[in-house]
């Protein structure tokens, strides 16, 4: 066995954080344990087969959960062990760990046990800690819990020393972060579960053997309540209940498995089935210590219950590696700040709007202003920020000429732009102006000797800058004089790259509401009101041309048949991207490896997975290379160029959990520091990635 290795292939889930695992239904016959042993013995090696490292089967499985007083019968009790002996036996060329349910007698009394076994060795046995003994159950007719155990230590099936309670954590030597605790059934009903404990004490992963008859209603409380204590845990949650072939003399059985990891659902069964199921996850081991890391309760919390969790035993092992290329078929979102459900979709959309309206609508009612001035380039941003503004006027009660709205042209200014920006403004119902920042540029670049003054066309940073100058003059004057305050329409992609010129335009404002919204966000946002006709059908054409156009800054002049000279997405990277890119560093702080790997896993071919309603036409695909090269642009950019542009930014309201980068919210960084560490990291990354070549030829 090797120890803290698994090799070095970057298209291999195990060398980024994740470990694949099984949970498995299979049919039983009860009290038929040489059956139940080999079913669980072939789904064992079928989960292996499938390159899974962890097993976890149902709650007294080798004998039937619905045994009742034959569990106090010698034959059956003997037959568990000759199970038993079978599936060890069987273990040993088998490379998974594996948690089977089984009655054990120690020290004269029964008890319902989980049995965890590697590669032909015991490595304890975990016991239940609260048996029910009311309603359908008559647990405390055969069991007793884990605190009537009299030591620490059993002998079974020939070998000696095994830990044995209710208090044993797993922890795996050679994969980082994988420790975990089993706990049975009834133990997660209970006001304190066991693995509440187990948690702090360090468990990332929860295994759950179950039998759990189903009645009504029942499947959604077992959902409810391993969805909050995998959330409140920050770990993986994995359950099992008993499936076919449990006895029907007074209940029914389901068989629903399901595996939850920080809250969110991985895996689910198909519940009432008649054959045997296993269902598969990948959990993001690395993620879940990082939650723990970033939450600093969580420690606190350990803190508080330190004399408890110095209590539990730790059984530490190694496992073999798992060799050569295997990729996440868990479906990763393309797009972490959009939900890939429609109704949560809609939901977030609907609390974007408000977070954003209501937060401009508390500044204005504060500052007893109540005009708003807005430059409009129609371009997706200030199309955005003006649907907030008005949104913003209607809930105050308003006129929505309230907002004093300007498009000004320079000498990029594309006639689908102007047109745009023109129609929406008078379409929404603002009062609709127009600056022609020509003349001004034109005098700023003769007042400072430009060489564009001398008919040399010299497109440069100060050509560029001078224009996004004289818009915020403008615009900042304009409230002065229109007692108005100024809406901010930089969005949280462009302050991530530093896509802003410093101290003006996009960076500046009074108040900027769409300060923590990245840009393929702002893209939904857009297309949502037009799809749900939020405002009405004229407006909403003229938002998808305005989601049609190419992104750029328009301040080089020059077009092509392929659009604008500028391109923003050739200079700084796709934003489907980037966004990515800066999701993983921001809210979860992901080496840049890793993000590569769920990068390639979610962009490599655009014909799998969730697309959040995405036109077909839009639906791109990626190679590793282009992967590596658009996330060092990105970490160049965030960690080293920009962060000056990050710590003097206007208020505005932080609107997803996915962070913003205000530093008086989330982010906190110096402006002097360096990327090398991150570029290091993302250097070996592969630029290719031969299956690729090979599926291409």
């Amino acid at each position: 066995m090797e120890k803290n290795c698994f090799g070095n292939d970057f298209f291999n889930l195990y060398n980024h954080g994740f470990i694949r695992v099984a949970v498995c239904i299979p049919e039983v016959k009860v009290a038929a344990c040489a059956f139940n042993g080999a079913a669980t013995i072939e789904m064992a090696s079928q989960a292996a087969g499938n390159r899974a490292i962890m097993a976890l089967f149902p709650e007294l499985g080798l004998c039937g959960y619905s045994c009742e007083d034959l569990l106090q019968q010698e034959a059956l009790l003997e037959g568990v062990l000759t199970a038993l002996k079978e599936i060890l036996a069987a273990s040993r060329n088998i490379n998974l760990i594996m948690v089977v349910g089984a009655p054990l007698v120690v020290d004269h009394a029964l008890f319902n046990c989980a049995v965890v076994i590697y590669m032909g060795r015991i490595l304890g046995v975990a016991v239940k800690s609260y048996p029910p003994n009311y309603w359908e159950f008559y647990e405390g007719r055969h069991f007793r819990g884990a605190s009537h155990l009299l030591r620490t230590t059993i002998d079974l099936c020939g070998q000696t020393d095994i830990p044995i309670g209710a208090d044993l954590i797993f922890s795996v030597e050679n994969i980082k972060n994988f420790s975990f605790y089993i706990e049975s059934c009834e133990d997660l009903w209970v006001p304190v579960p066991p693995s509440s404990l187990a948690v702090l004490a360090g468990a990332t992963v929860i295994g759950n053997i179950s039998a759990s008859n189903v009645t009504l209603g029942k499947s959604r409380d077992r959902h409810d309540l391993a969805r909050v204590q995998s959330a409140r845990g920050h770990c993986a949650y994995l359950y099992a209940a008993a499936g076919p072939g449990e006895s029907s003399t007074d209940l029914a059985w389901d068989g629903q498995a399901m595996v939850y990891e920080n809250g969110g659902l991985l895996a689910e069964s198909a519940r009432f089935g008649l054959t045997p199921q296993t269902i598969y996850a990948e959990l993001d081991l690395d993620g879940l210590a990082g939650e723990r890391i970033r939450q600093n309760s969580f420690s606190d919390n350990a803190y508080a219950f330190k004399e408890r969790i110095a209590l539990f035993r730790k059984i530490s092992f190694a496992v073999s590696a798992m060799r050569g290329r295997l990729l996440l078929t868990r479906d990763w979102p393309r797009f972490p700040y959009i939900p890939k459900e429609a109704g949560k979709r809609d939901e977030y959309c609907f609390e974007a709007y408000n977070i954003q309206v209501h937060a401009l609508a508390k500044r204005l009612k504060f500052s007893k202003i109540f005009n708003l001035v807005i430059g409009v380039s129609g371009g997706l941003d200030s199309c955005h920020a003006l649907i907030v503004a008005a949104r913003t006027m209607d809930l105050l009660g308003l006129p929505r000429q309230n907002i004093k709205a300007y498009t000004m042209p320079g000498f990029a200014t594309s006639d689908r732009t102007y047109r745009n920006a023109r129609r929406l403004m008078e379409a929404i119902g603002a009062e609709a102006n127009e600056i022609d920042i020509k003349p001004s540029c034109r005098q700023m670049m003769k007042d400072i000797k430009h060489h564009q003054t001398l008919d040399i066309p010299v497109y440069d940073k100060t050509f560029e800058n001078i224009q996004a100058g004289e818009r915020a003059s403008h615009l900042f004057r304009l409230a002065n004089l229109r007692q108005g305050l100024v809406v901010g329409t930089g969005d949280l992609s462009e302050l991530a790259q530093g896509w802003c010129t410093y101290g003006v335009g996009d960076h500046m404002s009074h108040y900027n509401v769409n300060a923590s919204i990245p840009k393929t966000f702002i893209q939904y946002l857009i297309r949502w009101v037009a799809d749900t006709n939020q405002f009405n059908r004229e407006i909403g054409e003229i938002l998808y041309d305005i989601l049609a156009t190419e992104i750029s800054p328009e301040l080089i002049p020059g077009m092509d048949d392929a659009g604008p000279f500028q391109k923003t997405e050739e200079i700084i990277g796709p934003y489907e991207l980037q966004d990515f890119n800066l999701y993983y560093t921001l809210r979860h702080g992901l080496r840049p490896t890793k993000i590569a790997f769920l990068s390639y896993c979610a962009w490599r071919d655009n014909n799998r997975g969730d697309w959040s309603q995405l036109p077909e036409a839009k639906r791109r695909a990626y190679t590793i290379g282009e992967i590596k090269h658009w996330l060092q642009v990105f970490l160049l950019n965030f960690f080293q160029v920009s962060q000056y542009k990050r710590s003097c930014v206007p208020n505005g309201p932080k609107v997803s959990s996915g962070g913003s980068l205000s530093p008086r919210g989330d982010y906190r960084a110096p402006s002097d520091s360096e990327a090398a560490v991150w570029l290091a990291c993302a250097a070996t990354i592969p630029d290719r990635d031969t299956e690729d070549d090979e599926a291409v030829q």
